[in-house]
């Protein structure tokens, strides 16, 4: 079943080498070279006001402040002046997505064009590892694909959204496809506290009994992925306590106790929790520090922000005073104070229509919310939450995504990959010096050299620059 499914990702993936879909229409890449930049004029004046040139210009200049490094290397054999190709490969940074339409779309095509935004786009991805979904039935967790989790069976249904593993698909090929790709995967999440989306039917209401299920259920996923999966939620939203039924006594300290206890020492472990909307939010704070205070180990803490409204779109297109930049990063530098790296885990940015204005709307909140923090310190990773159109949860926006519902590009895809692959990304040639020295300054992350050395032989060598 896997290697069926993997030559599906294979031709689909074939098919897109070379090309790019744009609003229904392929062209080839070599097409589309002008850097693609929003245009800002769907805006209003007032939105314009809070994203004003001197905010732009502090952006800039925290950008390349906080994202970049000056980079020494000496190459041997080497005579002065030699030209130093210097070609960025990967960032440091994690620009992610979920993948929880992995394999689900109704044809092998479209699977591949979803698929391929892994390891071009995002080198990071959040896989969906909600209990409920993943354990229906209790000792067989849907760890491996079924023939309910063919592209054939999806095809098959005229409502696939109806489904009850709809955005779950097994686990191990999708860890599988992104080992493949070299992309970072975020586990999401060990435990999540509201029944409705993470609890299986079958999980008794007594605490005690709880209790148990929760360590075997840590225990078994470090068993089977180590470090395979780089990071983990190892408990979502965890503040709302009244709303969240019954627990286990102090389930939050306990779970990151097991989890430091189970895991690889590395292998990250997050929080993940509230949202940008509510503003600086001292209770995540304090909850973070209190875990940590007490010998959890919490790697890095997540911060969700989720336009998840239609109408709210239009408002901060119109000039709402809402996820400004002052707000912004008032939530951000509150988080500082948990002396841990930030994560914004979750991010939608819903278009407020599927019209052209409304696609481009959407195009330029991602920009000026991505550049805002990418320049953030101590931000180190963001993930959009729904990459593809009609992907959400029920009751979350069904135009969110990067993606349309055919997997083409909406305009926020070729923002996003002008700011990701484009502008923060260095290239450029440098020449040595008379002990073989090159020097620049660049983005974090891995590059590549290539020179010709003093015996004429064309070299190329892998670095780091962090």
């Amino acid at each position: 079943m896997k290697k069926q499914f993997s030559r599906l990702f294979s031709a689909g993936l074939a098919y897109l080498a070379g090309t790019v879909l744009f609003s229904g229409t392929v062209v080839h890449a070599a097409e589309v070279n002008a850097p693609f930049i929003p245009d800002q004029s769907v805006m209003s004046d007032k939105y314009l006001e809070f994203w004003n040139a001197d905010v732009q210009k502090k952006i800039d200049a925290a950008i390349e402040k906080n994202r970049k490094a000056d980079a020494e290397f000496v190459l041997e054999n080497t005579a002065s002046g030699t030209d130093v190709k210097v070609v960025q490969k990967t960032h440091q940074f994690r620009f992610g997505s979920n993948i929880f339409l992995f394999g689900q779309l109704d044809s092998a095509e479209k699977n591949a064009r979803y698929a391929d935004m892994f390891g071009t786009i995002f080198n990071s991805a959040s896989v969906a590892f909600y209990w409920k979904t993943m354990e229906p039935e209790q000792g067989k967790p849907r760890y491996e694909m079924s023939e309910r989790d063919t592209p054939e069976y999806w095809a098959s249904l005229e409502e696939p959204w109806k489904e009850p593993h709809w955005r779950r698909p097994p686990t191990d090929p999708v860890v599988d496809f992104l080992t493949e790709r070299g992309v970072n995967i975020h586990g999401h999440a060990i435990i999540y506290g509201i029944r409705l989306w993470a609890h299986p039917t079958w999980m008794p209401n007594d605490r005690k009994a709880m209790e148990v299920l929760f360590e075997k259920r840590v225990r078994e996923l470090a068993e089977r992925y180590g470090d395979r999966i780089q990071e983990w939620d190892v408990v979502n939203e965890c503040i709302d306590q009244a709303n969240r039924g019954i627990m286990p006594d102090d389930y939050t300290y306990k779970t990151f106790a097991w989890a430091k206890k189970y895991f690889p020492e590395n292998v990250r472990l997050s929080t993940n929790e509230c949202d940008m909307s509510w503003g600086p939010t001292r209770r995540y704070v304090e909850i973070a520090r209190d875990l940590i205070d007490r010998g959890a180990r919490v790697d890095l803490v997540g911060v969700q922000m989720h336009i998840f409204n239609q109408k709210h779109s239009r408002t901060i297109a119109e000039g709402a005073n809402s996820y400004t930049p002052d707000k912004l990063n008032a939530v951000l530098d509150t988080l500082v104070e948990t002396e841990r790296p930030i994560h914004v885990s979750e991010i939608t940015i819903s278009a407020p229509d599927d019209t052209e204005n409304g696609r481009m709307i959407q195009a330029v909140l991602a920009r000026n919310l991505y550049r805002l923090f990418f320049a953030h310190p101590q931000v180190e990773a963001v993930t959009w939450w729904n990459a593809a159109d009609g992907g959400a949860a029920p009751g979350e926006p069904s135009i969110s995504g990067i993606l349309d519902k055919n997997m083409n590009p909406k305009p926020v895809y070729y923002a996003l990959d002008q700011l990701i692959n484009h502008e923060w990304k260095t290239n450029l040639t440098v020449k040595t010096d008379a002990d073989g020295r090159i020097q620049f300054r660049g983005f974090r992350g891995d590059y590549e050299l290539t020179w010709t050395d003093a015996n004429g032989n064309v070299q190329t060598r892998t670095v780091s620059v962090r």
